[in-house]
């Protein structure tokens, strides 16, 4: 158990202002439900100085990340893409039960569970970037720990009052369907992920 939180507005290496990154993300274009859950925490949001929070249409959950966009050719991008929606095919749409919200290191965010499918579903991602540039050409990435970011650390400060201040707002979660990823172009210069949309792929075979 972490003692404060930090702020998560540093540059990663590799950032600079101006650059995008290629990842694919659900970015819930149309989960009513997903708006419906951060409106009930806006009051929580709201009164913590400290968080910087996620606008409703910048709400996402990372899924695999494949390289600089000023390092991607649009033949590699759309080869990525082939092989993804070739793999996609074998892999079900599925539910999951997002919330209630947690205190991490760096944001406020609401789990994604179970977080199985969501694995295994990066797992065909991370295989169709192999299919087209090979075993060792996947980008550095941590262990996928599912979550929805409602809102990001902007400093550092200790973390137990806000592990109680979010302890005594209550449980609320949701139920989601998931069925489509999307490959965006995605920028963090405004203290905000934001993302240009390059294709969105569903899950399952074609009807």
């Amino acid at each position: 158990m972490f003692d404060d939180v930090r702020d998560h507005w540093y540059w990663r290496p590799g950032w600079r202002e101006g650059r995008s990154f290629y990842t694919w993300h659900i970015t819930f274009r149309y989960a009513a439900a997903l708006a419906t859950l951060r409106s009930s925490y806006e009051p929580l949001l709201s009164s913590l100085p400290e968080l910087t929070p996620v606008p409703r249409q910048w709400l996402h959950l990372t899924l695999q990340g494949v390289g600089f966009s000023d390092k991607l050719s649009p033949a590699d991008l759309d080869s990525i893409v082939t092989a993804t929606r070739r793999r996609l095919e074998a892999v079900e749409p599925f539910s999951v039960t997002v919330g209630p919200a947690i205190v991490d290191v760096e944001s406020l965010q609401l789990p994604v569970r179970p977080a199985d499918n969501l694995r295994r579903l990066r797992i065909v991602l991370r295989d169709a970037i192999k299919d087209v540039w090979g075993e060792d050409s996947l980008p550095a990435f941590p262990d996928l720990n599912p979550h929805i970011s409602l809102g990001y650390w902007n400093r550092a400060v200790p973390a137990e009052p806000l592990r109680d201040r979010v302890a005594k707002f209550g449980d609320q979660s949701t139920q989601l369907y998931l069925n489509e990823v999307s490959l965006i172009d995605l920028n963090r210069d405004q203290l905000c992920y934001q993302w240009t949309p390059y294709v969105t792929l569903g899950l399952g075979r074609p009807a």
